[in-house]
């Protein structure tokens, strides 16, 4: 109850009949009286003020009652008011969500982009929008066929879109499966509520081959003479309104080849098969937000040959050699020519003809060539240097569209019919110190030879034939005189070859003609005396080499040196002992020989007889022992500003003067002494560096001793405590000590 006013009132839709509220009255207002939206529910008491509903309210019919309410007098006038009543008709859940449609049917095409939908389903619900009792849940209830053990679609809750998985994605294929049938429920209250009303419906789904795929490999004919750019084939996305793009993996200097928003794709200027014969590229497809649509599709492009290159002649002029005595029908030589267009088809097919001879004598064919290879042969008798020493032969290489001249030189030899006759058929002997330098000429020998010169036929190659089983003799030939020098090829050793009987002959190059042979006329003798000469011993070694640990005891064998002379039989060993415990002392070497010798000390050991000397390098490599005891060493000396705060530390470094092969690995640790564990702590850097740092601010201003154990983990193991002087000070602005 209350006094009349404006009032608002909240009412559950379906509540049924029941008292609002009730107006009281101050005089003179006796009665009331109410009017506007009672729609024959709601009611007023004229002489009690009692405002109620005689039947229940509906949202979904009128959600907001809108009223006046006045008070009279006992002769009907209006005493207070209007005053406005305004009833609010709460929501239930009272109405289940309903789709649009019975069923409904989409189409999906293979190897679509998963999470892209291709098709909605919609439902509404009367009741009131603004509560959970319509706010709808979609989901997949069947999925028919389900061939795998995650479906091949999805739905999205809130919108109701469908789209397919990223399995659906992969596997759906219309050569398998065409069309599917998923029962797809939509829930109210969110879905959230046990007492939630849901409806469901068939959704068919057609799945359709993809329509992005790779075109077949396109062939484009070179140096076309149409317009571009030039249409050379088509690709559709499964999606509309994507971005076409292409994507080359050569990186060209320019891709010829363009692509336009529906897919078409261009080739933009005339394509050189022989500058470039394939290409290969990527088309690729985004959506408006820069994002991949499709997988890129590769492109094959193959550029088609025609005939646009002449033969060209390997050579501008071929020379051949025919000799006098060559029979028809001789393979004399090969006129090559090449054409760049594509191997193995009729555009680079050569054909070969003679077009003309000079001189043609004695007749004006003498010559044949083959058609489809380019060797040349003689077509008849021998040729005779008696009718021409040299002809000229223009060969006509053609292809089918072009043709082109290579020009052949033939040249007419002597035949070898003539032997190398030396001068002397014994060249007596020469006698030489064994000690003579290779390369030093001890002969000169000379044959002569009747054919042409210089030709293969009458060209002189000395060789020794018989009398040097090791090749300590070479012999040079002069080309234009045939002069032989006879040189020292290998060094001469009297103790091991003291005279030589060498068996010479002369031959050509040029094979000699069936008839005729070689023989004694072509062979000299010639023999070599070598003297001895007193040379130095010889170490067995051209150098030695030994390692030791740089501890090794004194007296121990270091290593043996031996060397022996030439002209003795007899050996002479060195032997090195250490006779210094220090590092860098040098070694004594005693000398055990036939006749016995002396002790010598020497990095570089020189070895002596009668007249000669001999030298040899001795390196010997001292491998480090770990004797060395780590310390500290620090860059500046360590120190904290006073008063101290905390937090603070300064870095130290370990050291030690033993050889580090990779790395130092120090440990550091504190000494248990002087309280100092309580003081100070230690915490490691690396291998070689760590922070020393305060443990608590109660420091006096004074000069600190810290005990450190510092270990260089080496073999042994090597440890020493050293002590570290650490100030506590007070600090300038830069934060050093005063």
């Amino acid at each position: 109850t209350g006094p009349l006013k404006d009032m608002n009132f909240t009412v559950p839709e379906e509540g049924g009949v029941r008292i609002l509220y009730q107006f009281t009255s101050e005089p003179p207002a006796v009665s009331f009286r109410m009017s506007g939206e009672k729609d024959g529910i709601i009611h007023i008491v004229p002489n009690t003020g009692i405002l109620y509903l005689n039947g229940s309210l509906d949202w979904e019919t009128k959600p907001l009652h809108r009223l006046q309410v006045e008070s009279l007098d006992v002769n009907g006038n209006v005493v207070k008011g209007p005053y406005a009543v305004t009833i609010y008709v709460e929501d239930i859940n009272d109405n289940p969500p309903k789709f649009d449609q019975v069923s409904y049917t989409g189409v999906v095409r293979q190897n679509s982009r998963p999470g892209k939908p291709f098709m909605y389903v919609h439902a509404t619900d009367r009741d009131d929008p603004a509560t959970p009792h319509a706010q709808l849940t979609y989901s997949i209830l069947h999925h028919f066929p389900n061939p795998y053990s995650e479906m091949l679609f999805q739905i999205d809750s809130a919108t109701g879109a469908i789209s397919p998985s990223r399995t659906g994605s992969y596997y759906l294929d219309p050569q398998k499966q065409d069309n599917f049938t998923l029962v797809v429920s939509v829930k109210d209250m969110a879905g959230m509520s046990t007492n939630a009303f849901s409806s469901s419906v068939d959704v068919i789904i057609i799945v359709k081959e993809s329509l992005w795929k790779a075109p077949p490999t396109i062939h484009i004919q070179e140096n076309s003479t149409e317009v571009h750019p030039v249409s050379i084939s088509q690709v559709q996305s499964n999606e509309p309104d994507v971005i076409y793009g292409i994507f080359e993996k050569e990186q060209l200097p320019k891709l010829p080849f363009s692509i336009s928003q529906d897919g078409v794709i261009y080739v933009t200027e005339p394509l050189d098969r022989e500058q470039k014969d394939t290409y290969t590229f990527f088309v690729v497809t985004k959506d408006t937000h820069g994002e991949l649509v499709d997988k890129p599709l590769q492109i094959h492009v193959v550029v088609e040959d025609i005939n646009d290159n002449p033969p060209v002649c390997q050579q501008a002029v071929t020379v051949i050699e025919v000799q006098e005595n060559e029979i028809g029908g001789s393979n004399i030589g090969t006129v090559i020519a090449t054409d760049m267009d594509k191997e193995n088809t009729l555009n680079s097919r050569l054909r070969f003809k003679i077009q003309s001879q000079s001189p043609d004598v004695p007749e004006s064919n003498l010559f044949y060539i083959q058609q489809d290879t380019g060797i040349l042969q003689l077509t008849g008798p021998s040729l005779s240097k008696l009718y021409a020493s040299n002809y000229t032969l223009e060969v006509l290489v053609s292809d089918g569209a072009f043709q082109t001249i290579c020009n052949v030189e033939v040249h007419v030899i002597d035949i070898n019919d003539q032997i190398p006759i030396f001068e002397k058929s014994d060249y007596d002997h020469v006698t030489i110190a064994e000690n003579v330098p290779v390369g030093t000429v001890i002969l000169e020998i000379q044959a002569k030879d009747g054919d042409e010169p210089a030709t293969g036929s009458s060209l002189i190659i000395y060789q020794v034939k018989e009398g040097d089983p090791n090749n300590t003799f070479i012999i040079d030939t002069d080309a234009e005189t045939n002069r032989g020098f006879v040189k020292i090829n290998k060094a001469l050793d009297f103790e091991t070859m003291p005279a030589y009987t060498l068996v010479i002959n002369a031959t050509n190059p040029e094979p000699l003609v069936p008839r005729v042979q070689y023989n004694a006329s072509s062979l000299t003798l010639f023999r070599v005396f070598v003297t001895d000469v007193d040379e130095p011993p010889v170490f067995l070694k051209p150098f030695y080499k030994e390692e030791v640990s740089e501890d090794i005891a004194v007296n121990t064998l270091v290593m043996t040196v031996e060397a022996y002379d030439p002209e003795g039989d007899f050996v002479r060993k060195l032997l090195f002992l250490q006779k210094s415990p220090s590092r860098k002392a040098r070694c004594m070497c005693g000398v055990a020989s036939d006749p016995p010798a002396g002790l010598c000390f020497s990095d570089e050991i020189s070895l002596y007889n009668a007249a000669q000397k001999s030298k040899t390098s001795l390196i010997l490599h001292l491998s480090d022992v770990n004797d060395n005891l780590p310390h500290l060493a620090m860059d500046s000396p360590a120190f904290f500003c006073y008063p101290v705060h905390g937090g603070e530390k300064t870095l130290i470094r370990a050291t030690d003067a033993d050889e580090q092969w990779f790395y130092s690995k120090f440990t550091f640790s504190l000494a248990d002494e002087m309280n100092t564990r309580n003081n100070w702590e230690i915490s490691k850097v690396n291998a070689t560096h760590a922070y020393l740092s305060p443990k608590h601010p109660n420091f006096e201003e004074k000069v600190y001793k810290v005990p450190i154990i510092l270990n260089d983990n080496g073999k042994p193991p090597l440890e020493n405590k050293v002590y570290l002087k650490v100030s506590i000070c007070t600090c300038s602005s830069e934060k050093s000590c005063f």
